[in-house]
């Protein structure tokens, strides 16, 4: 360990909840150099789920890399990024009658929201954006400002602005979902709320706390949109590409968002790439008005094409999440009860689920006996209160249900109750 004390930033953090050197990694498993395996619950925070190392997606890989296929293009044409986006349209959006362009902003999701607040400001003309209570899109300025949590925006060093927060739903137990808050503000010209540019959401706040909002609350949110002439930006950096069960995680909700912004997942790999989709008439850039070096990733465009036609050609990877996800809900449900004082409950949807307590530091407890337990898990929210699961949505049912006990375990070793005289 001594060299990353030596050289490394003191800005790393999960390696301080995991402290091993890992070396392997397959399927749900990840392994240290001594070869220890990890059940891994968290899949790189959404970004492999497909999980490690798959097979055929390995394959794509090195038989694209040992042809010498071009690696680095910009923005040029080439064949990965034609065949890339012919999965795209074909797999994605064709089917879902989604009529959106493509842009390639770089290879993070913060470049996929910095793009979609640029050109929701250039659409419009307007400069505010409207984001939400526990909302989390990136560390980059922009989207920063329309994040909630407050020792990440302290780390900017200066004032965030051009941004306005409103109550995410259920944020004041359940008396948002009709927005006659934010009707109210919009009409009024004393409010002090600048005709906004866009509203910015996740469908389910995974850094937030995995708080979902109801498809009422969804369609609520995009009816004001329409109603006042604001653009609606989905990010769906962390819950898109199949973590709540469709692809993506509007779909339940049936609306249609004017952008849309996907990272994490949509190479298959874990290979950095990141895309924000614009409604057609909203593709105003001119050439060059926004740019970036890592633009054209080809080996994820390949391991992109690849995953989009194994695993969304057809509905069995859905329902398989969707199942998954309701056992999950079902045993958690179950722990939870055991913990009721604790305050403990479950949050989430599909596969993105949580183990909430209201008891101080007990989910980052439950989360350190896991990993002495051979299970990597997080934690989220404001507080650290939530037990946080990020599981493959390949990973079998077999180890779901292991994992599932050592948390079981691990709450038990970890959360204080009164115990009965």
């Amino acid at each position: 360990m001594e060299i990353f004390d030596r050289l490394e930033s003191e800005v790393r953090s999960y390696c301080r909840g995991w402290p091993v050197v890992f070396n392997e990694a397959r399927g749900s498993y990840v392994y240290d150099e001594s070869g220890r395996p990890y059940l891994d619950f968290f899949a790189g925070a959404g970004s492999l789920n497909y999980g490690h190392n798959h097979p055929e997606l390995k394959s794509v890989l090195l038989d694209y890399l040992i042809g010498d296929s071009i690696v680095h293009s910009l923005d040029a044409y080439s064949t990965a990024k034609r065949d890339f986006l012919q999965a795209v349209g074909d797999v994605l959006l064709e089917p879902r009658g989604l009529d959106y362009k493509v842009q390639f902003p770089g290879p993070a999701g913060n470049n996929a929201v910095e793009a979609a607040l640029k050109l929701a400001r250039k659409y419009t003309g307007r400069e505010t954006i409207i984001s939400f209570t526990n909302g989390f899109h990136g560390m980059t300025l922009g989207a920063l400002a329309v994040t909630g949590n407050s020792m990440k925006r302290g780390g900017a060093g200066v004032p965030l602005g051009h941004a306005a927060t409103m109550p995410f739903d259920n944020y004041m137990d359940g008396q948002t979902p009709d927005f006659l808050w934010l009707r109210s503000l919009l009409e009024d010209s004393g409010s002090g709320l600048d005709k906004p540019a866009a509203v910015i959401v996740e469908t389910v706040q995974g850094e937030g706390g995995i708080n979902a909002a109801s498809a009422g609350w969804l369609r609520g949110l995009e009816e004001v949109c329409r109603e006042y002439g604001m653009l609606l930006i989905v990010d769906d950096i962390q819950m898109g590409c199949g973590r709540t069960g469709p692809f993506f995680s509007f779909e339940e909700a049936g609306i249609t968002p004017d952008i849309v912004t996907l990272s994490k997942s949509i190479s298959g790999y874990g290979l950095p790439l990141a895309l924000t989709l614009i409604k057609r008439e909203l593709d105003v850039w001119e050439p060059g008005e926004h740019n970036g070096t890592f633009r054209g990733p080809n080996p994820a465009f390949a391991t992109g094409a690849a995953a989009l036609r194994t695993f969304w050609a057809d509905k069995d990877l859905e329902r398989s999440t969707l199942d998954k996800g309701a056992l999950i809900e079902r045993r958690l449900t179950e722990i939870a009860g055991e913990f009721a004082e604790a305050g403990a409950h479950v949050r989430g949807r599909g596969m993105a689920r949580g183990l909430a307590f209201e008891q101080e530091g007990a989910a980052k407890a439950v989360a350190a006996e896991a990993f002495k337990r051979g299970l990597l898990l997080e934690t989220s929210g404001p507080e650290d209160e939530v037990a946080k699961l990020l599981p493959p949505l390949t990973t079998t049912v077999e180890d779901l249900e292991r994992g599932l006990d050592i948390i079981s375990e691990s709450a038990r070793s970890a959360v204080k109750i009164a115990q009965p005289a």
